[in-house]
């Protein structure tokens, strides 16, 4: 099984929040995917963190040896379905979480977030992302093993 990490997944981890490393083991290294998207929004926390200079090493170290998927060949998927949901009333407002999920659909990944674990919802409702008349479907894993205090 190959995997497409969330951007809350890794800065969970990058915060000490998750013990990622235990997992990415289990899983394979080679199997655990980033979208460039996750790469800039966890550039962006970087470099809007306290000590940007420590949060840009953190974020080299976490992506060395993870695979960065584009979002060139999900461009169709993500305007197909960004009209989509806003026909049917469900419009995303995160253009970054649409990008991700369909860069997962795109390529076949399991979406590996945990954010609904942790307020209850996702932001973007993923399971929105399920073509009407196809057979692409997303799949959505957690890898809870969260490590510290239980605050986020």
């Amino acid at each position: 099984m190959r995997y497409l990490l969330d951007t809350s997944i890794c800065i969970f981890f990058l915060r000490g929040k998750l013990n990622l490393d235990e997992v990415l083991k289990e899983k394979g290294r080679e199997n655990c995917f980033i979208s460039e998207i996750t790469l800039v929004e966890l550039r962006y926390g970087a470099e809007n963190s306290a000590h940007p200079k420590k949060s840009h090493k953190a974020v080299d170290a976490f992506v060395n040896g993870l695979s960065i998927i584009p979002i060139y060949g999900c461009i169709r998927l993500y305007a197909k379905e960004k009209v989509r949901l806003r026909k049917i009333g469900k419009p995303i407002n995160d253009e970054f979480d649409l990008l991700i999920g369909v860069t997962a659909i795109e390529n076949k990944l399991i979406l590996v977030t945990v954010l609904n674990l942790i307020i209850g919802l996702l932001e973007i409702d993923f399971s929105l992302l399920l073509p009407k008349k196809t057979i692409t479907k997303i799949h959505i894993e957690q890898f809870l093993r969260c490590s510290g205090s239980g605050s986020v």
